[in-house]
C-alpha cells in the first residue's frame, strides 16, 4: 500500500513538473514575441522608409537633397533640399533642451535628496500629468498665450518663431527628464550618500558632487529621451513655428520643421505618388538618422560613465 502512494505521489509530482516547465516555455515564447514586436516594428519602418524614398532619390540628387539650401517642393521649379527643415528642427529641439534639462535635472534632484515622501508621492505625479496634455494644445498655447508674451519682451518678434514652441516643448519634455533622472539617482547605493556624511559633506555637496556623478548615465539617457521627445514633436511647431522652410539659425525667426512638412504634405497639397509626395519619406528618413545619431550618442555616453562610476 504504501509502496503504490509512493509511486502515485512521484507521478503526481512529475505531472506538476512537466506541467510548469509547459508553462515556464509558455510565457518565455510571450515575452519573446512581445520583444520581437518591437524589433520588428522598427525594421518595417526603416524598410518602409528606404524603399518609398528610393522613387525620389531617382529624381533628386542626394548631394543636392543634403546640401541644397532651398526646400520648395510645390514650386514651378521645385527644390529639394533638406537644410532649412534641419535647421528648423535642430533650433527648436535646442531651445527645448535650454529649458528642459537644467529644469527637469533640478526637479530630479529635490525629489530624490530633499522633498519629503509626501511631497515627492505629490509632485511627480502631479509632474508627469505634464506629458498626459495633448500636443496640439500646447501648440495652441504657443500660439496664443507664449508668443504674445514674448512679443512684449522682444519688440518685433512675428507671430510665427521657433522661440515659444521651442519653449512650450521644453515645458512638455521637463516630465521626461525628471522623472527618468530621479530615478536614476535613488537608484544610487545610500552608502555612498553615508559616506559623503562622514566626510562632513553638506545633503547639497553629496546630492551634486557624489549622487549626480553616481547616477550620469541615467541621466543622460533621460537627456536623450528629452531630445529624442522633441526632435519628433509634431503638432505644437506646425501650429506655432509656422510651416514655412528657411534657412536660419535665429529662433525669433519662423521656419518649418521636419515633422511639420511631413503634416502639411500629409494634409493633400500634393498629389499622391508625385515628388513631392515621396518626398515626406526621404524627410522622415533623415529624422530617423537624426534621432539614431542621438540615441547612439547616449548610449555611448552613458557606457562610459557607467564604467567609470
Amino acid at each position: 500500500m504504501s509502496v503504490s502512494v509512493a509511486s502515485l505521489d512521484i507521478s503526481t509530482l512529475q505531472q506538476q513538473l512537466r506541467w510548469r516547465r509547459f508553462r515556464d516555455r509558455i510565457v518565455e515564447a510571450c515575452l519573446l514575441i512581445a520583444a520581437l514586436v518591437a524589433v520588428f516594428t522598427t525594421i518595417a519602418i526603416v524598410v518602409i522608409l528606404v524603399t518609398e524614398s528610393l522613387p525620389f532619390f531617382r529624381h533628386v540628387s542626394f548631394v543636392d537633397f543634403l546640401t541644397d539650401t532651398m526646400w520648395t517642393p510645390v514650386f514651378a521649379e521645385p527644390r529639394y533640399g533638406i537644410l532649412p527643415l534641419v535647421a528648423g528642427t535642430l533650433v527648436t529641439t535646442m531651445v527645448a533642451l535650454v529649458l528642459a534639462v537644467p529644469c527637469g535635472t533640478i526637479v530630479a534632484i529635490y525629489l530624490s535628496e530633499f522633498a519629503k515622501p509626501r511631497v515627492r508621492e505629490t509632485v511627480k505625479p502631479l509632474l508627469e500629468l505634464l506629458s498626459a496634455v495633448p500636443t496640439v494644445v500646447y501648440g495652441y498655447f504657443a500660439l496664443l498665450m507664449v508668443t504674445p508674451f514674448l512679443q512684449k519682451i522682444i519688440p518685433g518678434l512675428p507671430g510665427f518663431n521657433m522661440l515659444s514652441p521651442g519653449l512650450v516643448i521644453g515645458i512638455m519634455i521637463i516630465p521626461y527628464v525628471a522623472s527618468v533622472s530621479e530615478d536614476a539617482m535613488r537608484a544610487v547605493p545610500n552608502y555612498m550618500r553615508e559616506g559623503s556624511y562622514a566626510m562632513g559633506a553638506t545633503r547639497y555637496q553629496t546630492a551634486i558632487r557624489v549622487v549626480v556623478p553616481g547616477a550620469f548615465s541615467g541621466i543622460a539617457a533621460a537627456y536623450i529621451l528629452g531630445i529624442s521627445r522633441a526632435v519628433g514633436e509634431t503638432m505644437i511647431v506646425a501650429v506655432a513655428a509656422g510651416l514655412q522652410p528657411n534657412l536660419t539659425w535665429d529662433p525669433t525667426e519662423s521656419a518649418a520643421t521636419i515633422t511639420a512638412f511631413i503634416v502639411q504634405v500629409s494634409l493633400g497639397d500634393l498629389p499622391h505618388g508625385s515628388i513631392g509626395y515621396q518626398s515626406i519619406f526621404a524627410a522622415g528618413l533623415v529624422l530617423m538618422l537624426m534621432t539614431l545619431i542621438f540615441n547612439i550618442g547616449g548610449f555611448l555616453l552613458t557606457r562610459r560613465f557607467r564604467e567609470v562610476y
